[in-house]
């Protein structure tokens, strides 16, 4: 099972003191939750990526590349690369790139994202979000594993005879999520590739996220992946932690209320009772966190957002702390002690090479009666 974090960006005002950090402030601590998420345990770094503020991080691959080489072991991951508005070649040249500068310690989540406008500043159509999505994964999973490809497509000038470089890490691609929070065609997708679905349900009641799960999973044992429950499945969930719930509840709230994205909606009880949203004490997370294994399976991935609403640094950190001393520990023993033998942990560079090599393997080697046999003698 692996544990993360999960960052959009956001340059939020904090409205205990309505001070405003600058970009630079913004961006300098996404790196130092990357790195303390190494430090306290935790398995992967992933970041969002946005083209209009409040939001910084316009540029995955950089900060990636930056905190992959300030790590050693911790997985550098995007919460959305926008497969939509990106060129897929130029997504397969720069997390490429990325995967060899961090040795492996990479993969990346497909979206579509959710600002609107973005679509027309990249030349695109908003109407054809889901096209776009199909299409230019399509070429993206060709460009990595062909070495030279030929294609033509409606949304991007034909390519004759053209090789991505640098070619994937041992021969072996970042390993792909598909994210969606409402598509059925992206669950679909991911299943169709036997790749992992996230669903970041941190806005929605389980229900609806019931379903899609639902889907991706039935479909890829369809297409000859594995059995349903062997699927690859990634959630989404917020915390807010203090040793006594009532402190973290009057210590988050203004955060709440004021959020750009959920404040003035639901109040906060509301929130937390009906979204994966904890704000509580560790042994509240924990259980909270543990029944999304009833709702959703077995799954391998779980990502929480913790800087978000205009949160302090060193708020964040102490968060980060409280989560890998007293949460982490936990559900990973519980998780893991549940998952039956034959589902699968989250797929890494050495899982995936391993596999590959055991796959050429297969393929190579011939038949025992003809191994056997050199110059017509049986042997």
């Amino acid at each position: 099972m692996q544990f993360g974090i999960f960052t959009v960006g956001d340059v939020t005002p904090d409205p205990t003191t309505g001070r405003t950090p600058s970009e630079a402030e913004r961006i300098k601590a996404m790196v130092a939750i990357a790195l303390k998420a190494e430090e306290v345990g935790l398995d992967v770094f992933a970041t969002g990526e946005h083209h209009n503020p409040p939001f910084v991080p316009s540029s995955p691959t950089t900060m990636l590349g930056y905190v992959a080489a300030r790590t050693e072991r911790i997985i550098v991951s995007t919460a959305t690369t926008l497969i939509t508005t990106n060129d897929p070649v130029k997504i397969a040249e720069d997390y490429a790139m990325l995967q060899h500068l961090a040795d492996g310690r990479v993969d990346l989540m497909m979206g579509r994202g959710n600002t609107g406008p973005v679509y027309p500043w990249f030349g695109q159509d908003i109407r054809d979000g889901i096209a776009l999505a199909i299409e230019n994964y399509h070429l993206l999973h060709r460009l990595w594993r062909e070495d030279v490809v030929d294609w033509e497509g409606r949304f991007r000038t034909p390519l004759q005879g053209f090789t991505s470089t640098p070619r994937p890490l041992d021969g072996v691609p970042p390993f792909v999520w598909h994210g969606s929070i409402r598509s059925p065609e992206i669950a679909e997708q991911a299943a169709y590739y036997g790749d992992g679905f996230f669903a970041n349900h941190i806005f929605w009641p389980k229900e609806h996220y019931i379903r899609l799960i639902n889907l991706y999973r039935a479909r890829f044992e369809h297409y000859g992946h594995g059995r349903a429950d062997q699927a690859i499945v990634g959630l989404g969930g917020q915390v807010f932690m203090r040793p006594n719930s009532q402190d973290a509840v009057r210590e988050f709230r203004p955060y709440f209320d004021n959020a750009p994205v959920y404040g003035h909606g639901p109040s906060l009880e509301e929130f937390t009772e009906q979204t994966p949203l904890t704000v509580g004490s560790p042994q509240e997370v924990i259980e909270k966190t543990l029944t999304f294994r009833e709702h959703f399976g077995d799954y391998q991935r779980q990502l929480f957002l913790m800087d978000h609403a205009g949160l302090p640094l060193t708020t964040v950190l102490e968060q980060l702390d409280i989560l890998g001393e007293q949460v982490i520990p936990v559900l990973r023993r519980e998780l893991d002690g549940l998952r039956p033998p034959h589902v699968p942990d989250a797929p890494t560079h050495a899982t995936l090479k391993a596999a590959a090599d055991a796959d050429s393997s297969e393929v190579a080697a011939p038949p025992i009666e003809e191994a056997a046999t050199v110059g017509g003698t049986l042997r």
